[in-house]
């Protein structure tokens, strides 16, 4: 995740009555990433919210809100049955991923102690940032959903805290109702947050009127807090056999930019990357002919890529075009940005680290 708004289709931890006519307004102001509770609307209402922010080229979440362990589990398995992609919440990781383990959904629930409905995190910062760091050592724990702005302290000594603690991503949740608060989310290193209950209820300055006014001003003001954010992006790099040359110079002069981020690399290419450039932390696949890029195809698919810089050869007419194909198919599904020559690159690597 490159600091995304996850818009919540939710008001005082239920789904709203009218969430499948409000994601045609939220799709109309531009959001990708729409989640829901499962509690306010019948299962197969929830199943066609899904399905449809899915067909929209959205990505999914179902957020649990649950107190007690039976009520929890049953969320996790509502998650599995709507099959959506990421399961926010909750504090019974071991119980809940022997539900979500062979389901592809990305889990993120919440360190510390929560209490009381709505939500709050009580605890001191250390005892929170101990959960979060036994909770990201879970291997079916993919991230963690923060309820920062529901915590009575020093919130963004909090939302540091946590993401300097886990190398897992961070989303923050709870009560963001203000570009302030946005902006003190991408500083302290949050790969995205929430907003529900605030953008329903019109509380952000737009241009626009109504919900759709809302969206936009929260995706404007996500673009100028991305630059703030200092979150390490997973950026993968490859290059076909004749356009390694050019990849390696471009990685080159790129060195600083791509210093303190995950380069992500099949086999060879690996190799090329970690020499030229030792400083950098490179992540090396198995080389593509022995499955490389379908691993890099798998990481698209679960989201965890930032973006693809792929250095194609227009000339190459032998294997590495299908594989290029199945790789442009998934980042146009997914959404990941994708870039095949130098001058694209360029660009979007501009995009993913100014600051």
């Amino acid at each position: 995740m490159a600091f995304d708004f996850i818009l919540m289709l939710t008001s005082n931890d239920r789904t709203i009555p009218d969430a499948r006519a409000r994601l045609e307004e939220a799709l109309e102001g531009g959001v990708r990433h729409i989640g829901f509770k499962d509690v306010g609307l019948p299962f197969e209402d929830l199943r066609g919210l899904a399905q449809a922010i899915r067909a929209a080229g959205g990505r999914s979440y179902l957020e649990v809100v649950s107190l007690d362990a039976e009520t929890e589990l049953a969320s996790a398995r509502a998650a599995v049955g709507l099959d959506v992609d990421c399961l926010l919440g909750g504090t019974r990781a071991r119980a809940v991923t022997e539900i979500t383990r062979a389901h592809p959904l990305r889990y993120f629930p919440f360190p510390g102690r929560i209490t009381g409905h709505p939500s709050v995190l009580e605890g001191p910062e250390t005892t929170i940032v101990e959960t979060a760091r036994a909770l990201t050592d879970l291997e079916h724990v993919h991230g963690l959903d923060l309820l920062a702005y529901r915590f009575d302290g020093d919130v963004p000594g909090l939302m540091r805290a946590v993401c300097a603690a886990v190398e897992k991503p961070v989303i923050m949740a709870g009560s963001i109702d203000s570009e302030a608060r946005v902006r003190a989310v991408a500083e302290a290193g949050a790969a995205g947050f929430t907003v529900g209950t605030a953008a329903l209820d019109g509380v952000f300055p737009a241009e626009g009127e109504g919900f759709v006014g809302q969206v936009r001003s929260i995706m404007e003001m996500t673009g100028r807090a991305r630059r703030l954010s200092h979150a390490p992006r997973r950026i993968a790099l490859v290059a076909h056999d004749n356009r390694k040359a050019h990849l390696r110079a471009w990685v080159l002069r790129h060195a600083k930019a791509l210093a303190g981020h995950r380069v992500i690399c099949t086999g060879g290419t690996g190799r090329l990357v970690s020499e030229a450039a030792p400083a950098l932390t490179v992540q090396r696949l198995q080389r593509g002919a022995l499955g490389g890029d379908q691993q890099l195809g798998a990481l698209i698919a679960t989201g965890e890529l930032d973006a693809v810089i792929f250095f194609a050869d227009p000339s190459d007419r032998h294997a590495g075009d299908a594989d290029l194909q199945a790789l442009t198919r998934l980042a146009i599904y997914h959404d990941v940005p994708l870039a095949l020559s130098p001058s694209a690159a360029d660009a979007l690597l501009d995009g993913l680290t100014a600051g």
